[in-house]
């Protein structure tokens, strides 16, 4: 994240429930509209987000003002929108733009949905990362599998 200017004179804070856009449980920004289509859009608001006591929200400064958007969603705030092979290991792209390494030890599975769980957050994985997940990933015997590294490691599985 860049380093806030110094010359911050105004904060404008929208709180949640004035919001006119939300996150929904795919990872999709949406409005009165419908879903958003502009990517450079989504994907400005996407790299905006941040998180401070208060929860998640659009963060941008312009000038001498700092904007704080509160938003609604559904389920979580962060997914894996990408997975990219890195020799044996695996490297998550957020929808935020942070990378990570996969730890298969913080896989679970929740109401058939695939996340991972990252300093106490909640990642949800899309669709598009489950596909290129897909042939690493098992089932046997009831319970889910991720192959990395030479080895079957198991995946938990949680309730809501």
């Amino acid at each position: 994240m860049k380093e806030e200017p110094e010359n911050i004179t105004h904060e404008v804070v929208i709180p949640r429930e004035n919001a006119v856009f939300r996150l929904d449980a795919n990872g999709c920004w949406r409005n009165d509209g419908g879903r958003f289509r502009h990517k450079k859009i989504i994907d400005f608001f996407n790299a905006s987000i941040r998180r401070d006591a208060a929860g998640y929200h659009l963060y941008q400064v312009r000038e001498n003002i700092r904007e704080k958007v509160y938003f609604p969603y559904e389920d979580t705030v962060l997914f894996v929108f990408d997975v990219v092979p890195e020799g044996e290991a695996l490297t998550l792209v957020l929808n935020t733009g942070a990378r990570m390494a996969l730890d298969p030890a913080a896989l679970f599975v929740c109401n058939d949905h695939l996340y991972l769980d990252h300093d106490g957050e909640r990642v949800k994985f899309t669709d598009r990362s489950l596909m290129k997940l897909s042939r690493r990933l098992g089932f046997q015997d009831g319970r889910y599998t991720l192959r990395l590294g030479g080895r079957e490691h198991p995946v938990a599985q949680r309730g809501i």
